[in-house]
């Protein structure tokens, strides 16, 4: 039996919503296509925690950065 309060599900919502949160989901993805494309080259599946340093190592601090000049010059 799960017991669902007003404390609970609100902030489960407003942690969705939460600028962290996004920028969390959207590393993540990044970090799921880079472990598919190295998976592909590689011809067997590297796993999560090796595509995952791979990423911080090789992408991170550039898409980082252009994230953030998305973020502050966003298209108009």
């Amino acid at each position: 039996m799960s017991i669902m309060t007003t404390e609970t599900t609100g902030g489960t919502g407003m942690m969705k919503n939460s600028t962290l949160y996004r920028e969390f989901q959207a590393e993540r993805e990044e970090i799921l296509k880079h472990k598919w494309i190295e998976s592909e080259k590689a011809g067997h599946d590297i796993g999560f925690e090796r595509a995952l340093t791979d990423w911080i190592i090789k992408h991170r601090s550039k898409w980082r950065k252009a994230r953030q000049s998305a973020t502050a010059n966003p298209a108009s």
